[in-house]
């Protein structure tokens, strides 16, 4: 099957706000194949730069367009999906973007092949069973440690058996104020839930400054601390490792290549690596670093924060393995990554989450609920059109 096309749909919010929030805007994919196949994907990333990455002139050999990679190649079975990746590394090597927007078109040729082929995805990766998995509601923090205990609460009342907390002024204050947030959640949790902090890098490579929070998070049993640094701050990772004690540390979403979140293992210690499939160049690198974690006694834990596809898509790497259950659920998305999708992945009675069954990602992208929100791109190079986004409808949009 060749790929005949590669089209970009900008998403978002009509007011995007600066809370460190990833669902106020998307860039969905849509791949579709000389059949008339379709398969959809999403990038985790800045949707404009993201767009210029598949659609910008040449500049050499190795910094060409991710476009040239894909647009005419054929695709019939995992095997090319890989020869793909491998050639977007090489032909846009020196384009750094390169791997956001290729994670998305990446995700949505698993999408087409699986519902080609009539198998859901992670069974074209090899696993034979679907696991179900214990979702986490990804949260900010509060402003204050009461907002911090009633958010916890409710997330309890909710039914989740785990909840992040994150973002927000975590790190930003002072040490007790930290702790007061953290004495907080744990407080609203009760005692028998999975309390994890996400720092959100705060600490650059900082050591003493992330050394400072460990018994707050030690005295409230935290399950582990995400991102306290810089996504390549392996060293800083691995001093705070021999300190941290029983509090796990936890990182990855930032890798963009699969050698990056392998590395926060093997020399930064962490012990939770997180992976984002829209990030780190889609579901294949995904599952050879959920390979890894699993040779090296790391646990595996999925990232995201926006749509159900990509939700879908983040699980497909670690939906056959049993022993790594805890997965991040985004519990609080904007309007925009709640509506681009027909179906939702929903928490059960027992409190898990599975993967759906059913051809590609098993998530339909609703196209008339996604209108409101497109935006119109066109790039011009010296007067002549080099991208112009696609019309999913002539019905008027609202809201831009």
């Amino acid at each position: 099957m060749r790929i005949d096309s590669v089209e970009f749909f900008y998403a978002a919010m009509p007011e995007v706000t600066l809370e460190a929030d990833g669902s106020q805007d998307a860039l969905l994919v849509r791949v579709s194949g000389e059949d008339g196949s379709v398969g959809w994907g999403e990038c985790e990333a800045s949707p404009l730069t993201s767009i210029a990455a598949f659609v910008t002139p040449r500049s050499h050999g190795v910094c060409q367009p991710v476009s040239a990679s894909v647009i005419g190649e054929r695709v019939s079975d995992p095997k090319d999906i890989l020869r793909l990746s491998q050639l977007v590394a090489r032909n846009s090597m020196d384009l750094l973007q390169a791997a956001h927007t290729w994670s998305g078109v990446e995700i949505a040729l698993w999408d087409l092949l699986g519902r080609k082929l009539e198998q859901p995805v992670w069974k074209l990766l090899g696993y034979q069973r679907n696991f179900a998995k214990v979702p986490y509601a990804s949260m900010l923090m509060g402003d204050t440690p009461q907002s911090t205990l009633e958010r916890a609460r409710d997330a309890r009342a909710k039914g989740f058996r785990a909840v992040k907390f994150g973002w927000g002024n975590y790190g930003t204050a002072d040490v007790q104020d930290d702790a007061d947030h953290v004495a907080a959640a744990r407080e609203g949790l009760g005692p028998d839930a999975d309390l994890l902090i996400d720092a959100g890098q705060i600490w650059g490579d900082n050591v003493e400054l992330a050394i400072a929070r460990i018994p707050a998070l030690q005295k409230a049993g935290a399950t582990w601390l995400e991102e306290p640094f810089f996504a390549h701050a392996f060293k800083a990772y691995a001093e705070l490792a021999k300190v941290s004690g029983g509090v796990g540390l936890a990182g990855g979403e930032g890798a963009h290549t699969e050698h990056m979140a392998m590395n926060l293992i093997d020399f930064g210690s962490v012990k939770f690596i997180q992976v984002d499939s829209a990030r780190i160049g889609g579901i294949g690198p995904s599952k050879i670093v959920a390979e890894h974690a699993v040779r090296n006694d790391a646990t595996y834990v999925n990232h995201t924060f926006t749509s159900h596809l990509a939700l879908s898509a983040s699980m497909q790497a670690f939906v056959g393995l049993e022993n790594h259950r805890i997965c991040e659920y985004p519990v609080e998305p904007k309007s925009v990554a709640w509506d681009l999708s027909v179906e939702h992945i929903e928490v059960d009675a027992n409190g898990e989450i599975t993967a759906p069954d059913a051809p590609g990602l098993g998530i339909q992208i609703d196209e008339q609920a996604l209108l409101p929100y497109l935006r119109e791109v066109e790039i011009k190079i010296d007067g002549q059109l080099a991208y112009e986004s696609t019309v999913l409808d002539t019905a008027t949009r609202v809201g831009h």
